[in-house]
């Protein structure tokens, strides 16, 4: 078996991974616009509840799972092609997004009905958004060479790092 042969098992995990982190991005706004302290205190405290646990236990796992299999297909495919980078761009939105979903969460949490999140309407169009430019490049790979990316970017240039990387 060489590391080759695991690769349809690494795009099998990155791909459940992104299902499970964008299923939980799409639902976690909507969520969210449900903590109003006038529904009822046990009710207010349940949607925080879940929507807290849905964040930490099923969309930041699955975020981690799918960027390391992600990275080790990068790797052993050795896929230095321009519409890479122009995804991992937008899968860097992803991330902004996720931690903005987590920074809501909290300020909800700690603000005792204060803090009023968006409604999901906006957030869940800037998703769709980024996880449709996503698929696109993922799925076209387009010939983005025109657009003045520089060689070295596109291609491994087999130098060593400019410093020492210590040894422990």
């Amino acid at each position: 078996m060489t590391i080759a042969d695991i690769v349809p098992h690494l795009k099998a995990l990155h791909i459940t991974g992104l299902l499970i982190w964008c299923g939980a991005l799409f639902a976690l706004p909507n969520m969210m616009a449900r903590h109003d302290p006038a529904i009822g205190i046990a009710d207010y405290q349940r949607i925080r509840r879940v929507s807290h646990y849905t964040y930490t236990f099923v969309a930041t796992p699955a975020a981690v799972i799918a960027v390391i299999a992600g990275t080790w297909l990068i790797l052993i495919r050795e896929v230095y092609e321009p519409w890479l980078y122009l995804k991992l761009l937008f899968v860097a939105v992803l991330v902004a997004f996720h931690a903005w979903v987590g920074r809501t969460i909290v300020a909800v949490a700690e603000s005792s009905g204060m803090h009023r999140p968006p409604a999901p309407g906006l957030p869940t169009g800037v998703l769709c958004g980024t996880i449709l430019v996503i698929l696109t490049l993922v799925l076209a790979k387009p010939e983005l060479r025109g657009l003045g990316i520089p060689d070295w970017l596109a291609e491994p240039q087999g130098r060593q790092l400019p410093f020492d990387v210590p040894s422990r």
